[in-house]
């Protein structure tokens, strides 16, 4: 399945941070892998994604261990893992959160078509809106990335408006990526709650941007936008789906 939505020998570029979705695949793989297919995959990634259940603390990392999908196990980068503990005092040990979780596995089995030999990834559970905990979150991701490895990708995993119309759905994605584009964080947290866009990690994006303008962020391309009527044909109560590019001044690689 994989396989379907990853195209191969496109230019691949180094990126500071995406957005992706994560519904299942038949409905967002599509959008998914277009981010994959032209990303650059560096040996660590982060990966934040919201709290759909409600369980564990909130905001949850596993710092050790790997997680295992049907190609095989994704070792956790207890490194970093440890760094991000140390510089944000509200990140918690806790696998409770994550054991019900979707967001980040979906994820995993892109990495692990397209990863290095080497990658591990670091997954963070965010279970909070308000702005000074994600902007806390945000500020301790960027500077222990520009402490440690520089290269790190900071995925924030996400749909985006959920169901209501299609039509209603176009719009309130739109207002919501307008400051993704802009890399203004404090513009798409205040969108959001203001607009009532039920964008599932408008948290992981709001904090991967905070930590990408730290990291010397200057542009960010929407690569795809859908919804799930474009495959249900269900244009009533949609979901909408999109995958952002977050990058510097660096050049694209092959």
């Amino acid at each position: 399945m994989i396989g379907e939505y990853v195209e191969v020998g496109m230019e691949r570029q180094s990126a500071i941070g995406v957005v992706v979705p994560h519904a299942g695949y038949m409905y967002s793989g599509h959008v998914a892998g277009a981010i994959y297919s032209r990303l650059k995959i560096p040996s660590r990634v982060i990966i934040l994604c919201p709290n759909h259940t409600g369980m564990g603390v909130p905001l949850s990392m596993m710092k050790a261990g790997s997680w295992k999908t049907p190609l095989g196990e994704l070792p956790i980068d207890q490194e970093l893992s440890d760094a991000l503990i140390q510089a944000d005092p509200e990140l918690e040990d806790d696998t409770l959160a994550h054991r019900m979780e979707h967001a980040i596995e979906v994820q995993l089995p892109f990495l692990q078509v397209l990863q290095k030999q080497n990658t591990r990834f670091v997954p963070i559970t965010i279970g909070i809106s308000g702005w000074e905990p994600l902007e806390s979150l945000g500020n301790a991701i960027g500077r222990t990335v520009a402490e440690l490895d520089r290269s790190t990708l900071i995925m924030a995993s996400s749909d985006m408006n959920h169901y209501e119309t299609d039509a209603i759905t176009r719009v309130k994605d739109a207002k919501a990526i307008d400051p993704l584009l802009g890399l203004d964080p404090r513009r798409l947290h205040d969108t959001v709650r203001r607009e009532r866009i039920s964008m599932c990690g408008a948290g992981p994006a709001t904090a991967m941007l905070i930590a990408a303008r730290m990291l010397g962020a200057t542009r960010a391309e929407l690569v795809k936008y859908a919804t799930s009527a474009d495959v249900s044909g269900d244009f009533n109560r949609v979901v909408g789906y999109a995958g952002v590019i977050v990058s510097g001044d660096k050049g694209t690689d092959t």
